[in-house]
């Protein structure tokens, strides 16, 4: 399985749990399953949180870093037409700003059983337009999608805390 990451899902484990300076591991968990191909972000989504000003943006700077997360691909644009179409239309300038990148990251996974979109957003089944959420854009194009604490699970995060504790005890 290759797990497309959000935006929000790197954002939220920086700022929350997961910081940098925090947890360690986690980012070099990241870049580890970046190597093997199992954990990517389309370009676009990368540009999205490596624009940002602070450690995360910086982390998403480096060369290795990029290398490893980075999905090597251009984005298929008859996938993100169909994307787009699932927010509904027309679809005005203001809606194109509101819905950002997310059509880019949907798009990816478009008609590939083997890719499942990571996102922090919850399914808003009522929002419609612009508004819409990634979980529900996803369940119209067919597309899966898990959150990041079921990512998380289903890869197997863990910190060796035995080796913590040897050098402290």
């Amino acid at each position: 399985m290759l797990y497309l990451l959000d935006a929000n899902a790197l954002i939220t484990a920086h700022n929350t749990w997961y910081g940098h300076k925090r947890v360690p591991e986690f980012w070099r968990w990241l870049i580890h399953h970046g190597e093997a191909g199992t954990i990517k972000l389309p370009q676009e989504i990368y540009a999205e949180v490596e624009a940002g000003k602070d450690e995360l943006a910086a982390w998403m700077h480096d060369a290795a870093t990029k290398k490893a997360l980075m999905l090597a691909e251009d984005s298929d644009l008859d996938s993100v037409q169909m994307v787009l179409a699932c927010y509904g239309n027309p679809l005005t300038e203001d809606d194109m700003i509101t819905i950002g990148q997310d059509p880019f990251l949907i798009a990816a996974a478009v008609g590939k059983d083997d890719r499942c979109v990571v996102t922090a957003e919850v399914s808003k089944p009522t929002r419609t337009g612009a508004r819409r959420h990634v979980p529900d854009v996803c369940g119209d194009c067919a597309v899966n999608w898990i959150s990041p604490v079921a990512f998380i699970a289903e890869l197997d995060f863990t910190t060796d805390w035995d080796c913590l504790e040897k050098l402290v005890g």
